[in-house]
């Protein structure tokens, strides 16, 4: 499928100027672009979004599409976006996410972006939620390039356990009862419904969210998420 062009994304945002060294590999350089150093920005413009899938997939896990692994520059730079203050990123790493979106829907046209909620507690913990930061500049990207686009927030995150002391099941379980719709008789999503989130891993959370839209009458078409996990295989 060819990608659909957005316009360049290294040379259109404004440079950043990060003494914290790039988040990618933490090297400092007066050559810093959007937070990324030039053998970075090289390794995440070479990344292509394709099709992934966990093994097994939970039911109700619409098809996904990924920027790319959960690894190098791209794991690096969410880490950095997301656990160590790096909040300059998000203008980055959404216009990455937008690329993610117009692939993962192919054909420029309406879409709905519904991005997957933080929890209160990890909202207060990153200075507000992280996916809505990503949101933004990832739809003036789709606008600018001429795709109609609407943001909703019809979910709200519940408490709910950390997935890391989870297995599966306990992943599948905690994120069933993790959303509430924010209130009944949410106003018709225009065009494709797109779901976002960062990272997926066993597709749960990505499937609960989208079971909980589609009894809402709004059933996301893709996902769209910057990196997927690669399961590990034994030796």
């Amino acid at each position: 499928m060819p990608v659909p062009d957005l316009g360049g994304l290294w040379s259109d945002l404004t440079d950043l100027v990060l003494p914290t060294g790039c988040a990618g590999c933490a090297v400092r350089s007066p050559a810093l672009r959007q937070g990324f150093c030039p053998r970075c920005v090289a390794e995440l413009q070479a990344l292509r979004p394709a099709s992934t899938r966990p093994d097994p997939a939970p039911p109700g896990l619409p098809p996904c599409v990924a920027l790319g692994p959960y690894g190098g520059a791209l794991r690096e730079g969410l880490l950095a976006y997301k656990e160590r203050g790096r909040h300059g990123l998000a203008r980055p790493l959404g216009a990455l996410l937008a690329e993610v979106v117009a692939v993962a829907v192919g054909r420029p046209g309406p879409v709905t972006l519904v991005a997957v909620p933080d929890t209160t507690r990890a909202a207060r913990a990153r200075y507000g939620d992280h996916l809505e930061r990503l949101v933004r500049p990832a739809a003036a990207r789709l606008r600018a390039a001429g795709w109609p686009v609407r943001v909703l927030r019809p979910l709200r995150a519940l408490p709910r356990p950390d997935s890391v002391v989870l297995d599966s099941a306990g992943r599948a379980a905690a994120a069933e009862a993790a959303f509430r719709l924010r209130r009944p008789g949410t106003a018709a999503p225009a065009g494709t419904v797109v779901l976002l989130d960062d990272i997926v891993t066993t597709g749960a959370t990505l499937a609960a969210v989208s079971r909980k839209l589609h009894r809402a009458g709004m059933t996301p078409k893709v996902a769209a998420v910057l990196a997927a996990t690669q399961k590990r295989r034994p030796r």
